[in-house]
């Protein structure tokens, strides 16, 4: 994203959010989230700059990481299971459908950190250029994503009332 784009919206980042409560989220899906300092590259971290990173069971971020970021790699690693995991370094996307299941967890997952929410993370999905073919994120999750939601079902990946 460039720093015009950046300046005109504030995407939720680490930085705005309680971290423990990131933490104890991954944690809940036996993922680690590891708190990069400020500055440093981010190990695995597929776009660089203040993006998340992936490698096996852990996720880095920065402050300056996106709270939409940060849910989207962990979403990665979820969907992907625990027997994938260990292999995965950098680029955890392993089909469309996955790619799929992946934004609708992130979108879900959202509601448990204090101060994000669904419709928060669907606006700054969209502030940050995230594209979906009826235009915005809030209709691809209300009308197109059925397959992404089944897909996670079959799989026992939605939290319950999901």
């Amino acid at each position: 994203m460039s720093d015009a784009s950046t300046a005109a919206v504030h995407v939720l980042t680490l930085a705005d959010i309680d971290f423990d409560a990131a933490r104890r989220l991954l944690a809940h899906h036996a993922l680690e989230l590891v708190r990069v300092d400020d500055g440093n590259a981010i190990p695995g971290s597929y776009w660089g700059e203040c993006e998340a990173g992936v490698i096996a069971h852990t996720v880095y971020a920065r402050a300056d990481t996106p709270v939409h970021s940060l849910l989207h790699e962990a979403c990665h690693l979820i969907v992907a299971g625990p027997a994938r995991r260990p292999s995965i370094h950098t680029d955890a996307s392993d089909s469309q459908m996955e790619e799929d299941a992946t934004c609708y967890l992130q979108i879900v997952l959202a509601d448990a950190l204090a101060g994000v929410g669904r419709e928060r993370l669907m606006a700054d999905m969209d502030a940050w250029g995230y594209t979906f073919r009826l235009g915005s994120t809030r209709a691809w999750f209300d009308r197109d994503a059925d397959d992404a939601r089944a897909w996670l079902q079959e799989r026992g990946q939605l939290p319950p009332q999901a």
